[in-house]
């Protein structure tokens, strides 16, 4: 019974672990045993949607341009190393502040890994994931800067787990933009 109490502070359901408490010293466990049942239920289907909102609204944060996983790459097709891809999605690389550069002709399957990379960080890893559109990032950074606003994003951007720049190198932005990119804090 000391585990309800136990999840209820993990749900931040202090007033209830602490009722819950004084009731099991006050009343005994007899009464509360035929309600507990019903309180384990509880607390585990609020844990599962507090789990599912927060992968909801990491997914809806992170702004990926389609889903992708990586159960829809075709492995076959491609020159990519499987298990080098599989090793990435545990995201052992963000504890050693690694990066992951995918290079490669139009259509080999970039977009898609870094994509299916990202949603297996939020869904299975709970990581904080942010997908720029490397254009869209400059254009932003140019914007924030002429607002006299510099160093907001990146300040939002140190708080992520991992930041996904797609298509770097494909279309061109100006000298000034990519300084503000590759400048050093």
């Amino acid at each position: 019974m000391d585990d309800l109490v136990v999840e209820l502070k993990a749900l931040r359901l202090y007033g209830m672990a602490t009722r819950y408490a004084e009731l099991l010293e006050n009343d005994g466990a007899a009464t509360i045993s035929n309600s507990e049942w019903l309180i384990k239920h509880l607390l585990q289907a609020e844990t599962t949607d507090r789990a599912m909102r927060s992968i909801r609204y990491q997914m809806h944060s992170a702004r990926f341009p389609i889903h992708r996983d990586l159960a829809g790459f075709d492995f076959e097709q491609s020159k990519i190393d499987r298990r080098q891809i599989t090793s990435f999605a545990t995201t052992d690389f963000t504890e050693k502040a690694e990066n992951i550069v995918l290079i490669g002709g139009t259509g080999t399957g970039k977009t898609h890994l870094a994509t299916a990379l990202g949603v297996e960080a939020v869904t299975r890893h709970g990581k904080r994931v942010r997908f720029y559109s490397t254009v869209e990032l400059v254009n932003t950074l140019e914007q924030e800067k002429a607002a006299g606003k510099a160093g907001r994003l990146a300040h939002q951007l140190m708080h992520l787990d991992i930041v996904i720049l797609d298509e770097l190198g494909y279309l061109p932005f100006s000298q000034s933009g990519g300084a503000l990119l590759f400048r050093r804090p």
